[in-house]
């Protein structure tokens, strides 16, 4: 990627979150990290670059995966969101517009491919 994208990956097991972290920095991503929804929103108001976020559903804390994409796409509209489990299958309709969902295991390409079209419809972060 010749500009790099900013992206959230919020996800409370370290493994997997370390995995996709270094998958999406590979591919020329600048990675922030986030354990739960509560951090998540912490990193979003210091890092206005972020530019998508990628969440499990299926976290401890305050908010599950779910109600921290409604409150990203009511306080951060831009960013572009996708939502991951592998407990459950996410409908379209409970997920915030535009949003993608991937059910886990996840193929890496497919998730690249995805954040690559999110990013070619939305308007940049201000």
């Amino acid at each position: 990627m010749t500009n790099a994208v900013s992206v959230l990956v919020v996800e409370d097991e370290a493994l997997i979150r370390m995995d996709i972290a270094d998958q999406l920095e590979r591919e020329g991503f600048v990675v922030f990290e986030a354990a739960n929804a509560d951090q998540a929103i912490i990193v979003l108001d210091a890092q206005p670059s972020v530019r998508i976020m990628f969440t499990d559903i299926d976290m401890p804390g305050s908010m599950d995966g779910l109600k921290l994409a409604a409150a990203v796409r009511h306080r951060f509209p831009p960013i572009q969101i996708i939502v991951t489990s592998g407990h459950r299958v996410v409908e379209i309709s409970e997920m915030p517009d535009g949003s993608v969902f991937f059910g886990k295991p996840y193929r890496h390409e497919a998730v690249m491919a995805s954040m690559r079209q999110l990013l070619s419809e939305a308007p940049p972060r201000r």
